[in-house]
């Protein structure tokens, strides 16, 4: 009876422990792959920063231009 037991905690024993590798096995995968996501959100990020400071600076020069013609239309009133 007791070679019974002992054989049926190691069979338990082996397969608690391979269901726990299995888990975090996957586990890791899962956070593998949210890695590999956030490092595209990251890029596109960076390129959303890099594309709005090229407008801001774009919109800067319109800015000049629009009061250097403003002030040529006043001075051609006055």
């Amino acid at each position: 009876m007791n070679g019974g037991i002992i054989a049926i905690l190691i069979t338990l024993t082996v397969i608690g422990g391979v269901s726990v590798s299995t888990v975090a096995y996957f586990t890791l995968q899962r956070h593998r792959a949210d890695a590999v996501a956030m490092a595209g959100y990251r890029k596109l990020a960076e390129e959303a920063v890099a594309n709005q400071e090229a407008l801001r600076a774009e919109l800067e020069a319109v800015t000049a231009r629009l009061t250097a013609v403003e002030e040529l239309l006043r001075s051609v009133d006055a």
